[in-house]
């Protein structure tokens, strides 16, 4: 059986993408599947946009998604939703962090945060599944594993079983910080069922 997936992760410099899209690729590689993935930081250090793309399957052999080949949307942010709207398909699934980072231009009231900004995603035949990824991690102890709550969540739509993301957490996480991380790999798991 051929099985093969594109997964499209964006958010905000300094919301552990990277390191999201890291443990999934590697929990991939360890399934047996080829993973690739690449990563744009652009203005990350002044909290602008990142992204990283994964591709998996049998064999690939790129990590670039082409607009509406995404199957899964990791949106560590909400406006991030909307934002990447055109690399899904109807029947995509979006799992979204319902924080709100404010932009500069909304920060300094020059503009106002849009509402309802999931709407025009569920118009398009998209599953949505929304989580609160930083209260989740807060209550693992530590608003930083934000990212591995997400990863969780992730974790119910990958073809690898919860173990194999563990087994990453346990290996590429600094062993200071493994316990939290585990509590919030649980956690987002648990808020994505």
């Amino acid at each position: 059986m051929t099985v093969t997936g594109n997964i499209l992760f964006s958010g905000v410099g300094g919301q552990g993408i990277l390191l999201a899209s890291e443990i999934t690729a590697y929990a991939l590689l360890e399934a047996g599947y080829d993973a690739k993935k690449s990563e744009v930081h652009g203005m990350a250090q002044r909290g602008g946009s990142v992204t990283a793309q994964l591709r998996y399957g049998n064999k690939v052999y790129s990590p670039l998604i082409e607009p509406g080949k995404a199957d899964l949307l990791v949106a560590f942010e909400l406006m991030e939703a909307p934002r990447y709207l055109p690399y899904l398909h109807a029947g995509s699934r979006v799992i979204v962090n319902t924080q709100k980072i404010l932009p500069p231009s909304v920060a300094t009231g020059m503009t106002s945060y849009p509402e309802d900004l999931l709407a025009a995603v569920r118009a398009c035949d998209i599953h949505v599944v929304e989580i609160d990824a930083f209260a989740l991690a807060r209550e693992a102890g530590e608003v930083k594993a934000a990212n591995v709550v997400m990863v969780g969540a992730l974790s119910h739509f990958l073809p690898v079983d919860a173990a194999a993301c563990e087994s990453i957490i346990n290996t590429r996480v600094p062993e200071r910080f493994r316990e939290v991380n585990m509590k919030a790999f649980a956690a987002g798991r648990a808020a994505g069922a």
